[in-house]
């Protein structure tokens, strides 16, 4: 599919749709506001003001002046200075959206660069060429300079791009998309590598992520209820209305959905037992709650995504050249923690389903869910394995918007940390993705005892994904291969597309 990218009324779902691999095309009708932010360029420059960044120096060298004949310089030197991240590269799909993100906020015509820069931007993305970027070295103020400047530099011909599966130098790379290293005029260099795109590129890939793992875990902890034959009470629908807490009520009437006509509960509904544990209990309460917050920093984040965030910004009337701090990207700090928050507490609550299963004392299923127990340790690691990614989850997910350090020698005194606030969140959902993946075959290995009761039909077709490729635990056998295998299709989606569940997007 072809997304259609309208500087400034974005959706979350068309940045969503780009990271999963959709092309994009930019919207013509924003040439005429770009064109005239580039005049205002050129008219503020015939004045003879002085303009932050367009003929000053930057940072702490701002009171420096910058004849007329060095402004294309100035330019080059600042993208090829600023090119100074480290680390491993960012992965490709991430690359993308970051510069998708570039061009929509370029697109909104403040920006003071020519459509060259821009149309460039978008013959890359078609061809999928995207620069090798080394992943850290952004505070996430004064922007997300480090990394934008590598994505800057391929534009002049500096550095390395991917073409494809193949790695060449920026250079080759422009010439085999038909493209000649841009000339960077004045307000260029600078309009390129300033703004949040990297830390927003990255919070939102964390979203969406954690989204489909969401939606994964409602069914699991669904699973779950049926293989421990658990009640269905805590998902009235009274309760939660009592409550008022919309992602608690959207959480209960998904868990209801997902139990309906099970023949497994039906089974049980005048048993003698009370009350569940809280991890059966009060998944609409837990799960709830990190709907909500997903959903408050997903709002944050569509702001974010359809923002202008360098500095200086050219309004045409005037024309005027106003510096300001649109780069400080403390609200993708703030949401990329509340995500972690989520992520850490999705993943907690499913170990605890799958501790619960596994303890025939209180799930009343065969110890470790072996049907042969004792020559078989049945799934006693696959538990120790999900606690172990938990308490990994539970330490990224310390704050990172609290912290901050001063750069430039002070003139940047106080940082947003965003970047790797947001980027630490691939590795976290890449964690709660396994966690999810094993409660779905701890759950699953549950159901099969209930046999010949099935559950209901949403939650056998869930059963059914599974076994189609990975056999029920009779005796033990080499576990990696079925977990990987589970793991790799709850980030697929395999799970979370069974049915219309609840989101943050």
């Amino acid at each position: 599919m072809t997304v259609t990218l309208r500087p400034g009324a974005m959706t979350l779902s068309d940045w969503r749709s780009i990271y999963r691999g959709a092309d994009v095309s930019l919207d013509r009708g924003c040439k005429g506001d770009v064109a005239r932010g580039a005049e205002a360029v050129q008219e503020l420059l015939a004045s003879g003001r002085a303009v932050y960044g367009v003929n000053t120096g930057f940072g702490k060298l701002a009171q420096s002046r910058i004849a007329n004949d060095e402004l294309a310089e100035l330019q080059k030197r600042l993208v090829l200075s600023h090119a100074a991240g480290v680390g491993a590269p960012m992965p490709a799909k991430i690359v993308r959206l970051m510069m998708a993100l570039k061009m929509s906020s370029l697109g909104r015509g403040v920006s003071g660069v020519r459509w060259e820069v821009i149309a460039a931007l978008e013959t890359m993305l078609k061809a999928d060429l995207t620069p090798v970027i080394p992943s850290q070295g952004s505070v996430g103020a004064s922007g997300d300079l480090a990394p934008l400047s590598q994505l800057a530099a391929a534009l002049i011909g500096v550095g390395d791009v991917r073409v494809g599966d193949q790695t060449m130098t920026a250079a080759d790379g422009l010439a085999k998309i038909g493209l000649s290293p841009l000339e960077l005029g004045p307000k260029e260099g600078l309009a390129l590598l300033n703004g949040t795109q990297f830390s927003t590129a990255y919070a939102l890939a964390g979203l969406f992520d954690a989204e489909q793992a969401f939606k994964s875990a409602l069914i699991t902890g669904a699973m779950s209820v049926d293989a421990a034959q658990g009640s269905m009470s805590p998902f009235d629908a009274r309760i939660h209305d009592c409550r008022g807490h919309q992602g608690q009520i959207d959480a209960a009437a998904a868990y209801r959905a997902l139990l309906a006509g099970s023949q497994i509960n039906e089974s049980h509904i005048n048993c003698s037992k009370v009350q569940d544990p809280y991890c059966l209990r009060c998944q609409p309460q837990v799960m709830g709650a990190a709907l909500g917050v997903l959903r408050q920093a997903a709002a944050t984040l569509s702001t974010e995504a359809n923002a202008v965030t360098d500095n200086p910004l050219i309004f045409p009337e005037g024309p005027d050249a106003i510096s300001g701090g649109n780069f400080h990207a403390e609200p993708v700090a703030f949401a990329a923690d509340m995500i972690a928050l989520a992520i850490c507490e999705i993943g907690s609550m499913s170990e605890r389903r799958q501790a619960m299963l596994v303890d025939p004392n209180l799930s009343g299923l065969p110890a470790f869910l072996s049907p042969a127990p004792g020559l078989n340790s049945g799934f006693m690691i696959p538990q120790v394995t999900a606690a172990a990614l938990v308490s990994e989850n539970k330490q990224r997910a310390t704050p990172c918007s609290v912290d901050s350090i001063p750069t430039s020698a002070n003139q940047e005194d106080h940082v947003s940390m965003a970047a790797h606030g947001a980027r630490r969140l691939m590795d976290m959902t890449a964690n709660l993705e396994a966690i999810v993946a094993l409660e779905w075959l701890t759950a699953t290995q549950g159901m099969d005892f209930h046999a010949p009761m099935t559950s209901s039909e949403l939650l056998e077709t869930a059963k059914g994904k599974l076994r189609a490729e990975i056999a029920m635990l009779e005796d033990d056998r080499f576990f990696a291969p079925d977990i990987a295998r589970a793991t790799e299709m709850i980030g697929q989606g395999v799970l979370a597309d069974i049915c219309d569940l609840p989101g943050a997007v």
